[in-house]
């Protein structure tokens, strides 16, 4: 989907739009209010980064004394929708501008005077791929229930995560940390309260709220924080470097400020399609990743959380059951897997044999490409998640864990049903059911029961620091929503778990 410059996003059901006005610190804004909530779009909360700001350190915004409109999206970042079987799930919005550096804010239309709990949401989208402008992140559900709800872009690909000689590294995560400040400086004025922050994300903007949770300012810019479906290892300088030298070679640059700049962003997004295609985060391959570094990352988020790093901050933190299907499942590539491939992964990997038969015992008839998928998303995810909430809860700090089990029917009639699969949470949490994107992962009867559940639990938490459900203990509670009883389950799958665990 792609919208021209000046063009509204389809207005939303209820009463008649009307004007919304706020004062910023920046300059007046003017958006709408419709059905109770109030929606401010694309407003800047840093200088577009291009031209002199190019790949460099978020730069403040040029004030403004007239009424800025703010009823329609803002730029995204530059990018190129996804492609093959996966484009038909994940949707790419398109909006275009220099101006890529701005938040979405929807807040109760009713909010003067108020101090409501604030919630940042950061989009995934693997670092190359995303934005605010996506229907599915449309914060109305969160404004109705009394939060302000924030959603930013940032820098992607080479533009944000490129690792060159005389760069600064994870410009995006930059980005995010200059959005958390505009919030903090801002958000009174949109009724919302800058000491009640919640920030959560999903897939890299998961990875990036455990950045941020990482971060040493973040106690000062978040209260509290969720992590679905995020990584939680940043790479090292030459790892993370390998798609920007990759690239550099392919258009005959050097790997520099100099020699990016040399490219126009469409450039660099059509090169780095040609060097990273075939990859995704589950088979592997050259991707754009947080990288430690020195300024922005000074540790990995899995070692700096496991040692005590934002221990004052409660988290809820999870993931879904079948991470792996939606990589494998609508390319057709489950099939294709053999038991060479998994016995090639189990060496590369350093996985005994008796683990993999663990993970065969429990699903006696799942082919070897689901068997293979498995062990993957536990060893990306689930195992990572668990162990940072076992160090979190010795050291007495609030940690909830979840998990998605809910099995879309989708793609079942080809390939296999997509199940319960990396972002099918999304629609549920948003409780946007209805949204384009969400329709496209979950078909149309998806439960409108879970969206309710799991909706709520997010706002519970975000308003009361509690989701619901027992904090993370010795027992190992799980809330696992699967849209029958969405019960808390005690240690699932712990044999799996155990027999990946270091």
């Amino acid at each position: 989907m792609s919208t021209e410059p000046g063009q509204d996003i389809p207005e939303a059901s209820g009463n008649a739009p009307t004007a919304a006005t706020v004062a910023t610190g920046s300059g007046p804004l003017v958006g709408i209010t419709e059905g109770g909530v109030s929606r401010f779009l694309g407003i800047p909360y840093a200088a577009a980064p291009f031209g002199e700001h190019r790949f460099r350190l978020p730069q403040p915004v040029e004030p403004w004394e007239e009424p800025r409109d703010a009823s329609r999206l803002g730029a995204t970042a530059p990018q190129a929708p996804y492609s093959g079987p996966i484009g038909e799930l994940l949707a790419t919005v398109t909006v275009p501008g220099n101006e890529i550096l701005n938040v979405n804010v929807w807040t109760p239309a009713d909010h003067a005077g108020a101090s409501l709990p604030v919630m940042v949401w950061i989009h995934g989208g693997s670092f190359v791929h995303g934005s605010n402008a996506l229907d599915a992140y449309d914060g109305t559900a969160f404004a109705r229930d009394g939060v302000v709800l924030v959603a930013v872009n940032y820098r992607l690909g080479s533009e944000g995560f490129s690792v060159l000689d005389d760069v600064p590294m994870n410009l995006g995560i930059a980005d995010q940390l200059a959005a958390l400040v505009w919030v903090q400086d801002e958000i009174a004025h949109f009724g919302g309260d800058p000491s009640n922050v919640t920030v959560f994300g999903e897939s890299a903007g998961g990875s990036s709220v455990a950045t941020l949770l990482a971060h040493p300012d973040a106690a000062s810019l978040m209260t509290r924080a969720i992590v679905q479906s995020g990584p939680l290892e940043s790479q090292t300088r030459e790892r993370a470097g390998r798609v920007s030298k990759l690239m550099a070679k392919d258009l005959g640059v050097p790997a520099s400020r100099a020699g990016f700049k040399r490219i126009p962003p469409e450039g660099l997004v059509a090169s780095q399609e040609r060097v990273m295609a075939g990859g995704n985060p589950i088979s592997g391959g050259p991707g754009f990743a947080v990288a430690t570094d020195t300024q922005i990352v000074p540790a990995s988020p899995f070692d700096a959380l496991r040692a005590g790093q934002a221990s004052g901050i409660p988290l809820l933190i999870g993931s879904t059951t079948e991470e792996y299907r939606l990589w494998f499942v609508p390319t057709g590539l489950i099939p294709t897997f053999k038991r060479f491939h998994l016995f090639a992964a189990r060496l590369k990997l350093g996985i005994r044999a008796s683990t993999v038969r663990t993970f065969r015992r429990n699903r006696p008839k799942a082919p070897t490409g689901e068997i293979l998928g498995a062990i993957a998303t536990d060893l990306l995810l689930r195992v990572p998640l668990n162990r940072v909430a076992d160090a979190r809860a010795a050291a007495g700090s609030d940690t909830w864990v979840y998990e998605f089990a809910w099995r879309s029917p989708v793609g079942e009639d080809g390939h296999g049903a997509l199940g319960a699969a990396h972002a099918l949470e999304l629609g549920f949490v948003f409780d946007h059911l209805d949204s384009p994107e969400a329709i496209r992962m979950t078909g149309t009867d998806a439960p409108q029961s879970l969206a309710t559940s799991m909706h709520d639990a997010w706002v519970s938490f975000a308003t009361t620091g509690d989701p619901g459900w027992a904090r993370w203990d010795a027992t190992r509670p799980v809330r696992t929503f699967d849209g029958v009883d969405d019960a808390v389950v005690l240690a699932p799958r712990d044999d799996e778990r155990q027999a990946l665990t270091p």
